[in-house]
């Protein structure tokens, strides 16, 4: 006989550590993660030419996004360097949903930051307030509403 396991009994510990979205000007990246949104950088690293930037949110440890070369992985063709490149430009590679309990004040700085705003704090039909901007990368960031 068997007994029913529940999904408590089969979790595994397990956490998203760290998100992967790619850049192409480490510089500009960087200063939009760290000083637009006011993640703190956890580490910088060059290799080969190629830049990968550690951020994540403040006072969150276990939580990192690292922006990285696009084409740094092994084995992307020139092909596949040329479709990511165009689909980074268009802001459909990679995207981000983040959250905050003050989304006006958090879209004022974007704004001011000169970022590219996508849609301004609109209430979705799916009943979250949210926002669209995009990275210096082009790369999605929707910013929802958490209160």
């Amino acid at each position: 006989m068997t007994t029913p396991s529940t999904p408590e009994a089969n979790a595994m510990e397990i956490a998203i550590h760290a998100s992967f979205l790619p850049h192409t000007d480490p510089d500009a990246s960087l200063a939009f993660y760290r000083d637009t949104l006011g993640f703190e950088v956890r580490n910088d690293v060059g290799y080969q030419g190629l830049r990968w930037i550690t951020v994540g949110p403040q006072g969150q440890p276990e939580t990192s996004i690292v922006l990285a070369p696009p084409s740094a992985s092994p084995g992307v063709t020139e092909d596949e360097k040329r479709t990511i490149a165009e689909m980074m430009a268009k802001g459909t590679y990679a995207m981000l949903l983040l959250a905050t309990p003050d989304l006006d004040a958090a879209f004022e700085r974007i704004q001011a930051s000169g970022a590219e705003i996508v849609e301004e704090p609109t209430m979705q039909p799916y009943g979250v307030r949210d926002c669209a901007v995009r990275d210096p990368a082009g790369n999605l960031l929707r910013v929802q509403e958490r209160r």
